[in-house]
């Protein structure tokens, strides 16, 4: 199709910037808001029109790491954008949201351009600890013109009881429940993931911007050790998201019509072709299927139905990694064999996590690819919270055939969810429905279940005791009965 037939309110990916530094000194290191503005100017200049950034009509972030007020409004000024609305979302709402406000925005001819963008500097944090200096992030007075908040916690009051703070725990619990739904044993399942996982990490080496392309064998990254230490079990650290990255990213986007008259090369033009969310919260503790997902079911559904795309028709992915169990059910939902590449970075732990923002890392990726000619059409997935909430993005370098479908799949995800109700500081008696144990550094390791109670609850119980915590690691304990005293394990 020539530009002149696509219609001229299509939004368009013309412009691609990616930011990755690895400074050892925190004094030389960038802060976020400057890795921000490095990957801004990288799309500018790589779209080939550089003046477009100066007319965009909406400057959308993702919040980090970082205690920036409005990062958007700083980006605003840096570049001249005096007309555009800054937006700055908060942890809880998914990254895809960003870009799928975007796009539906120009299509809908309210806006002509927007700028999408994101960044991190852990690892200026990171090295600023180990100096034992504060690394500081410069100060503002002003506040977004719009900000996005989640509609509810992520995690039930229980869990944070039980010691689950980090999300890790709570991802660990899911994974051992698809483990034992599987009929895998321990051994089994530990090396299925390294597997899959040290072919991530080859991936990674091949990619460019990847923060680790050392590439890592299936033995790496199963067995833990000094530098590969269990987070919680079966997760060992190159299981987990590398969050200690200054990784930015930037998406610039504009109307056909706009690219048209702006002269940007018709072969830097991708098309996202559909975006499917779901935002039904649940707990984990609360969600009476741990294996599955109906939000991602039901955003993979839409995306495919309004594209008119079929699993086999999709050339590029990349679901989200966070855990291995992100992959699984995004993988399963979108209907893929797990024999293809599941990853076009190499995967959160070893292409790099940016705390609130690797699914820019990951769009950014997807469009070089797909203008490089590796496929026609690229599908990737995005989470928030505890695999929350769901999104499902297609893009391609043909245009949709019926224009950019902004779809909301949030009431099909909580009709199909089932609830269980959470107590906390449970005595009685249950069966087991997840469990895992949580290391921490300079820590007693802590076992923990969540329990389907003999009342129809659920519930979650821990245990310090030695042989206990040996053996949940080498033992399948989901359906095992167990007795529970003020939400302990009893012997």
């Amino acid at each position: 199709m020539t530009a002149a037939a696509i219609a001229p309110h299509t939004p368009v990916l013309v412009g691609i910037g990616i930011a990755c530094r690895r400074e050892d000194d925190p004094a030389r290191a960038l802060e976020p808001i400057d890795l921000m503005l490095e990957a801004v100017r990288a799309a500018g200049a790589d779209c080939g029109a550089p003046a477009l950034l100066g007319e965009l009509g909406s400057i959308a972030v993702p919040r980090g790491r970082w205690r920036y007020r409005n990062p958007a409004g700083e980006i605003r000024r840096a570049i001249g954008a005096a007309s555009a609305t800054t937006v700055v979302s908060s942890v809880g709402v998914l990254q895809q949201t960003l870009i799928a406000d975007a796009c539906a925005a120009i299509a809908q001819g309210r806006i002509a351009s927007a700028l999408v963008a994101g960044s991190d500097a852990g690892y200026r944090l990171l090295r600023s600890k180990i100096a034992g200096v504060r690394a500081e992030d410069r100060d503002q007075d002003d506040d977004p013109d719009v900000r996005l908040e989640p509609k509810a916690e992520l995690r039930d009051p229980a869990e944070i009881a039980a010691g689950l703070q980090m999300p890790v725990g709570l991802y660990a619990l899911l994974e051992s429940a698809r483990r034992a739904k599987a009929g895998l044993s321990i051994d089994a399942h530990r090396d299925l993931l390294a597997e899959r996982y040290a072919r991530f990490a080859a991936i990674a080496a091949d990619n460019p911007d990847a923060w680790d392309r050392r590439g890592a064998t299936a033995q790496d990254i199963r067995n833990e050790g000094p530098r590969n230490p269990m987070q919680a079990f079966p997760y060992t650290r190159a299981h987990c998201s590398t969050w200690n990255v200054d990784q930015a990213a930037a998406l610039l986007l504009c109307s056909a019509e706009r690219a048209e008259q702006l002269g940007i090369e018709r072969a830097r033009w991708v098309f996202p072709l559909a975006s499917a969310e779901a935002n039904h919260m649940l707990a984990v503790s609360a969600r009476a299927d741990l294996c599955g997902s109906p939000g991602a079911y039901a955003a993979a559904a839409a995306v495919y139905a309004a594209s008119g795309l079929t699993p086999a028709e999709v050339d590029l992915v990349d679901l989200y990694s966070c855990f291995p169990i992100a992959v699984e059910v995004f993988a399963e939902a979108a209907g893929l064999d797990f024999s293809i590449p599941l990853t076009i970075t190499g995967g959160m732990p070893f292409a790099g996590g940016p705390y609130n923002n690797y699914f820019f890392q990951a769009t950014a990726r997807a469009a070089q690819l797909l203008r490089e000619g590796a496929g026609r059409t690229a599908l990737l997935s995005c989470v928030s919270g505890i695999m929350t909430k769901q999104a499902f993005a297609l893009w391609s370098v043909d245009p949709p055939r019926n224009g950019f479908a902004r779809l909301d799949v949030t009431a099909e995800a909580a009709a199909a969810a089932s609830e269980v109700p959470v107590v906390q500081d449970y005595t009685g008696g249950g069966r087991v429905a997840g469990c895992t144990v949580v290391h921490a550094r300079g820590k007693t390791p802590r076992a923990v279940v969540l329990i389907d109670t003999d009342d129809g609850a659920r519930a979650l119980a821990v245990s310090e005791e030695g042989e206990t915590i040996a053996a949940m690691q080498q033992e399948e304990w989901v359906g095992r009965r167990v007795s529970v005293v003020a939400g302990w394990l009893a012997a």
